[in-house]
């Protein structure tokens, strides 16, 4: 693919990263997530608390805390997964980490697992917004027609850069 101004397009597929149910980001109980502010994309409500990677790439960043992955691919898609809203304040209880910042990933990779019920009842909500936070090199998102996903193995959406 080509286009406009010559170059070659790219298409990266995401898997999910979470067994659950896809929710639109305005569904987010969080203004940031919900108007896009971090990044577009989709949040996912989980039903397992395992989150993996959803694309080949490198870990970029896990958040000290734990409640949060960044992965940039080799094609240049940058991606935050953040698990639950307002779990930062968790200082990481309820969560365990199991990769280390600049890892390389493939699709399916283990990189946290997370206790629904601790942190349902401890943070606003578990609700996992799944954004492309560089937005500005991206040429479109497609999102697939998706909604009960497994981990790993269901497209969740198309980026175009």
């Amino acid at each position: 693919m080509f286009n406009l101004f010559g170059n070659s397009t790219k298409e990266i597929t995401l898997k999910a990263p979470l067994t659950g149910e896809v929710v639109d980001l305005s569904e987010v109980p969080d203004d940031v997530f919900a108007n896009k502010v971090v990044g577009d994309g989709l949040a996912i409500k989980p039903a397992k608390g395992k989150l993996v990677a959803p694309v080949a790439g490198t870990v970029k960043q896990v958040f000290p805390t734990k409640h949060a992955v960044g992965i940039e691919t080799p094609e240049g898609v940058e991606l935050l997964m953040h698990i639950g809203i307002n779990t930062v304040e968790l200082n990481g209880e309820g969560f365990e980490r199991l990769i280390d910042e600049g890892a390389k990933v493939k699709p399916g990779d283990e990189l946290i697992k997370f206790d629904i019920d601790y942190i349902s009842e401890n943070a606003t909500a578990v609700v996992t917004p799944i954004l492309i936070t560089n937005m500005d090199d991206i040429e479109d998102i497609e999102l697939a027609n998706v909604t009960d996903i497994t981990a790993g193995q269901d497209e969740i959406l198309t980026v175009t850069i």
